[in-house]
């Protein structure tokens, strides 16, 4: 390919075509380069970051996202892998789900929630934004985050331990289902973070198993069982 980094937006958000040979240091400038001259452009979005034409490891993406948090304003949200499969089902599963919770008796909140923001809701609730560290959300249903849950999350606060909390990006500080708390601090719930870390970001959901907080990535088997 001509050009090193190839930069195409889409309606998720960017998708890098990047030169499959040429070292990755060397790379990861012209990612800085090509992400600093549009700053102006995409100042202050969130956005969805997919890469394509070369294999990545988990350290290489990592450093990719911090260098973008470092020199722009861009928030990137979720990495979006080629798994187009999983990725399709996870979406559809996800729009059916707070489609169907919302339809009845669910509502919708458009925006970041921020650190001492809180927002309470007697039904089922969909989040157009992240949740932000100090922030809390508590809803007597569901609770479904189209972006990152960074804070504080209460599903199923009448009680009720079969509602779940999903998000694209999942990193509480707390997650509480009915009458069970789990907290990043703690080591079943840290564990499952961690391991999470080490994949692609994707879509997971937080459900209640054995008396525990659970976080999975979102599956076929995953939906079956809540």
């Amino acid at each position: 390919m001509s050009q090193p980094v190839i930069m195409k937006s889409n309606k998720y958000g960017i998708n890098l075509i990047l030169n499959p040979v040429i070292p990755f240091s060397e790379l990861l400038g012209h990612i800085t380069d090509k992400f600093m001259e549009s700053e102006k452009f995409f100042k202050n979005a969130q956005m969805a970051l997919s890469f394509e034409g070369r294999t990545l490891s988990k350290d290489e993406e990592y450093q990719i996202l911090d260098t973008i948090a470092q020199k722009t304003s861009i928030h990137v949200i979720c990495v979006i892998d080629y798994d187009e499969e999983r990725e399709e089902y996870a979406r559809q599963k996800i729009e059916q789900c707070f489609t169907e919770d919302c339809e009845s008796t669910g509502k919708f909140y458009k925006g970041t929630l921020r650190s001492g923001q809180e927002l309470e809701c007697e039904t089922s609730i969909v989040i157009l934004g992240d949740v932000n560290p100090g922030a809390t959300i508590t809803s007597a249903g569901n609770i479904v985050i189209l972006g990152a849950l960074k804070g504080t999350a209460y599903a199923g606060a009448s009680g009720n331990e079969t509602c779940f909390v999903a998000a694209l990006d999942m990193n509480p500080v707390q997650i509480k289902i009915g009458n069970i708390i789990g907290r990043s601090e703690d080591k079943g719930l840290l564990a499952s973070i961690r391991d999470r870390r080490k994949t692609a970001t994707e879509p997971q959901v937080a459900s209640v198993s054995d008396g525990r907080i659970l976080i999975e990535p979102i599956t076929k088997n995953t939906f079956n069982n809540i």
